[in-house]
């Protein structure tokens, strides 16, 4: 294999990680256990799409943070209106004026919400809004949709999942759950809980495109049962539109939130809706107050500055045209190229241009992680980091082909590996999900 890459540094502050850092990361979807064996690099700068790691290794990276980074890494606009900002200081003992003009900026992209919250991370603004629902209703359960893969760190959500250890059994009984597409397993837990659903959260759209009726049939059960709906928007916001998903299709929740792309990887997320609810985090009306997001960092100024920069950038250029012109490229390049190694069954291109994903099976046509572990070791050795197909505005013409040329030459081994067998291929043990009960 030309170009192979070595990982010498990396694999030896791999025990360094994990000795002082519990999972050897701080975001369970970044760990070591999501790469091949030995082939996990420890980054230590970006620009635009690529990234470097600590052994000198240059990478075109996709899903770059986690789809946090949609403009690019260290993108100039962003990164000079964030040091502007430091300057004048970062946190104060009152709201910083910044606020309310992140705030505005933010209400104007999203027309449909009237109040606006900020935090640092996707977890507590979902989790500020089902709390927001539960005062709201009186409420204890929560119905969520069991074709997308997460939505909080907190306890209502991870003892629904595949990893509940530490979670008590009242309140894993609280969260259940019901398929996307289709309406009737929703109604069904309506009918198995009468008045106890106090909100519906879903994402709005992940591989699967949302049929014809279905999110206006989830708003006409939610006011039948007088339900709070609640849209997360953290992948979908200021990727799908500019507005968030909900702008693209029409979709009409009570609440939503954004994050990742929001501010081009610093950390600002939103919880932003409908005033009936929102205020009820403030002091402005005679209901009992809800502890609403209440954080030392969560409006940092640097972040909401980043925020602003970003929102600009969406404003003046064509983000999301070229996300989706880009993307669509990528798309059709890979399909392509799948064919002609004859795996375009067993590498499938999944999901909207702007947030492409690829699967892996094996020659029954089964979801396989060893065959996913091979085809990102290839990938890697060309240069390729990609957990995911996700581009950012930054990836170019020649960035999208040079990734295709790679892709090539891997499905040529994942043939290869087809027919001969994939322990011939395979180094190492293959990846695993990032979720799961045991190690």
């Amino acid at each position: 294999m030309t170009n192979r890459k070595t990982f010498d540094r990396s694999n030896e502050l791999r025990p360094r990680f994990h000795q002082l850092i519990p999972g050897g990361c701080h975001t369970y979807a970044k760990g070591d256990d999501q790469y091949p064996e030995g082939m996990a690099p420890y980054i230590v700068r970006g620009e635009g799409c690529r990234v470097w790691d600590v052994d000198g290794n240059e990478f075109i990276e996709y899903g770059s943070g986690l789809r946090a980074v949609t403009l690019g890494h260290a993108y100039a606009p962003v990164v000079e209106a964030a040091r502007a900002q430091l300057g004048l200081g970062a946190n104060f003992v009152r709201p910083a004026a910044i606020e309310l003009e992140c705030a505005e900026a933010f209400l104007e992209f999203v027309p449909r919400a009237e109040m606006v919250k900020f935090c640092k991370d996707g977890s507590d603004a979902t989790s500020g809004a089902l709390k927001l629902a539960r005062a709201h209703t009186g409420r204890d359960m929560v119905a969520i949709c069991a074709n997308h893969p997460f939505f909080s760190v907190d306890d209502w959500f991870i003892g629904a999942s595949g990893m509940p250890g530490g979670i008590p059994q009242a309140t894993r009984e609280l969260t259940v759950k019901f398929n996307y597409n289709d309406l009737a397993s929703l109604e069904k837990l309506f009918e198995q809980h009468p008045g106890k659903l106090a909100a519906v959260v879903l994402e709005a759209e992940k591989e699967t495109a949302p049929a014809p009726g279905f999110f206006e049939g989830i708003r006409k059960l939610c006011d039948r049962h007088g339900a709070v709906f609640i849209l997360d928007e953290m992948i979908t916001g200021f990727r799908w539109h500019a507005g968030g998903a909900q702008a693209r299709y029409g979709i009409e929740p009570d609440l939503s939130t954004f994050g990742k792309a929001l501010a081009n990887g610093f950390s600002v997320s939103a919880l932003a809706g409908k005033r009936e609810l929102m205020r009820l985090g403030g002091a402005d009306h005679d209901r009992e107050r809800v502890f609403l997001l209440s954080t030392t960092h969560g409006a940092e100024t640097h972040g909401l500055a980043a925020a602003l920069a970003t929102m600009k950038v969406y404003r003046d250029e064509p983000v999301i045209d070229t996300l989706w012109q880009r993307g669509s490229r990528l798309a059709a390049g890979l399909r392509e190229a799948a064919a002609s190694a004859g795996v375009a069954e067993q590498v499938p291109i999944l999901g909207q241009p702007c947030c492409l994903v690829f699967g892996s099976r094996d020659a029954s046509g089964q979801p396989s992680q060893p065959f996913r572990t091979l085809l990102m070791q290839q990938l890697i050795h060309r240069g390729v980091l990609a957990t995911s197909l996700v581009v950012n505005y930054s990836h170019t013409e020649a960035d999208i082909d040079q990734t295709v040329d790679a892709f090539a030459a891997a499905f040529q081994v994942y043939r290869r590996a087809l027919d001969e067998g994939i322990d011939k291929h395979l180094v190492g043990r293959p990846v695993q999900p990032a979720i799961r009960r045991f190690a």
